[in-house]
């Protein structure tokens, strides 16, 4: 890097500092000439900043928020031209920039400002520093760009442009390629055979070959030990020392990128296991209230029990729904369905939409062979009824063949509603059970049902209340209620 006294010492008398003395030990990242008030939005932080003091000339306190928001960048130094608009230095300018750290120098009335930046350039021609200086904006640009909110794309687009070629990263799981230009877009099937048949994702280590014509440079991208996907460049040159900087650079980003994104899906998946939990549990209100705060979405409508043994831990969405398809007579399951999912005593637990169960008529019989999971698959089924079925589930996934997926027989009433049924006749109050039956006969109207036991609509909430409190489940729910009435008639 060029630093202050390197530049000092070339230009002499063009570039003084106030008292004569070697200035501040600092480098210098290059020289930028502007008259704005506030010139930070076109510099990188580092520079050298020359200007003929139009910016601060006024009050004192103009002086002091422009030497402030200099400081506060990064600029490494400020040169003040004499002659063109002031003819000696402000005091003002002097006490700011002695608080805010901020290295002043003098450019004497009649040295232009190009002397300054030519003197820059030569010295970094002299030390054979261009490339690497050169590359100091594209790697700036380069951190900039990750951290928008379409950092990949961003990243990507940006690399492509400073080697004035294209760029494409190919994730190592399924997901979409991203290229840039868009143009290019063709290339990637190529990309994707030769980056697959030189094993890069396994090597671990860089490597070029020739798509249509064109050399390509392609490293992996590693996330610890695992490769997360591979950066392709295609320059249509000869890559210097900067470039492969640049590169190196971007393989770092990419590979934070990475990690963010696998630390953020760990947090969402901690968070569906836990509202799995609660639905499983029968807290059934208390899994509504943590979705809304989370962000997680509850299936609107029914939704299927799924157990699952023999599965590793932490295996990812789209593992389970390949799985699933690799079953005899298993679903096909788009991963996004079975986010919602917990694992308790090695089996995992899932509720997946009814919506989101699709069986294909024409898979071949057989296709389980080799799949060494057992699945269990309930009839749809409301949420309030998935803790009475899971016990019983458990028991056929225990007794189910391995590559198949089980499918038991649809019960005719919920396993709960016997003990509903008793939980009401044992209570204190002999005239709750009697109020239930005439609440659902009555197909939970609370007019016609106080009148048939002669109370006020008011007790007669008071006393659904209780027994909905007693069952933990809503007399509302259709398939509860169903399944009350029946266990009720047959009693």
């Amino acid at each position: 890097m060029i630093s202050l006294a390197q530049m000092q010492t070339t230009l002499g008398a063009r570039l003084t500092t106030l008292d004569g003395k070697p200035p501040a030990a600092r480098t210098v990242s290059g020289v930028h000439i502007s008259e704005l008030g506030d010139p930070t939005p076109y510099l990188e932080g580092g520079e050298l900043l020359l200007t003929t003091g139009i910016p601060f000339q006024g009050p004192g306190r103009r002086t002091e928020e422009y030497v402030a928001r200099l400081a506060h960048h990064g600029v490494s130094a400020l040169g003040l031209g004499l002659g063109a608009g002031l003819d000696e230095v402000p005091d003002a300018l002097v006490r700011s920039c002695r608080e805010r750290g901020l290295e002043l120098l003098v450019v004497p009335d009649g040295i232009p400002f190009m002397d300054v930046s030519r003197a820059y350039w030569d010295l970094v021609a002299r030390l054979g520093q261009s490339d690497l200086v050169a590359s100091l904006g594209t790697q700036t640009a380069l951190a900039r760009a990750a951290a928008r909110p379409d950092a990949l794309s961003s990243v990507v687009r940006a690399l492509a442009q400073a080697l004035g070629g294209w760029a494409a990263y190919l994730p190592a799981e399924e997901e979409r390629p991203t290229i840039w230009p868009e143009s290019t877009r063709p290339l990637l099937p190529q990309l994707q055979q030769e980056t697959a048949r030189l094993n890069l994702r396994g090597l671990r280590s860089a490597a070029t070959f020739q798509v249509h014509g064109t050399g390509v440079v392609a490293h992996p991208v590693l996330v610890g030990q695992r490769i997360a996907g591979v950066l392709a460049i295609g320059a249509g040159r000869t890559l210097t020392r900067a470039d492969r900087q640049v590169i190196q650079t971007v393989c770092v980003l990419l590979s934070l990128k990475a990690q963010q994104d696998e630390e953020a899906e760990r947090r969402t998946g901690l968070l569906h296991s836990a509202v799995a939990r609660l639905v499983a549990g029968g807290h059934l209100e208390a899994a509504r209230l943590l979705a809304a705060d989370v962000g997680v979405t509850l299936p609107p409508g029914r939704i299927r029990l799924l157990l699952l043994e023999g599965l590793p831990t932490g295996v990812p969405d789209r593992e389970v729904s390949a799985v699933l398809g690799a079953l005899d007579g298993g679903p096909a399951v788009d991963a996004g369905a079975l986010r919602l999912r917990c694992t308790e005593g090695g089996v995992e637990i899932c509720l997946v939409d009814d919506d989101a169960v699709r069986f294909p008529a024409d898979r071949a019989p057989g296709e389980g062979a080799g799949v060494v999971v057992r699945a269990v698959l309930s009839a749809p089924l409301t949420p309030a009824q998935v803790p009475g079925r899971l016990e019983s589930l458990r028991e056929v996934l225990a007794q189910a063949p391995a590559g198949a997926l089980t499918r038991p027989p649809v019960s005719p009433l919920d396993p709960r509603a016997a003990g509903w049924v008793e939980t009401l006749r044992a209570h204190d109050r002999g005239d709750l059970l009697a109020t239930v039956q005439c609440y659902l006969r009555n197909r939970g109207q609370w007019e016609p049902a106080a009148r048939e036991l002669g109370i006020h609509r008011n007790s007669l909430r008071h006393r659904i209340g209780i027994a909905q409190r007693l069952l933990q489940a809503e007399l509302d729910d259709p398939d509860v209620a169903a399944n009350l009435w029946l266990s009720l008639k047959g009693s």
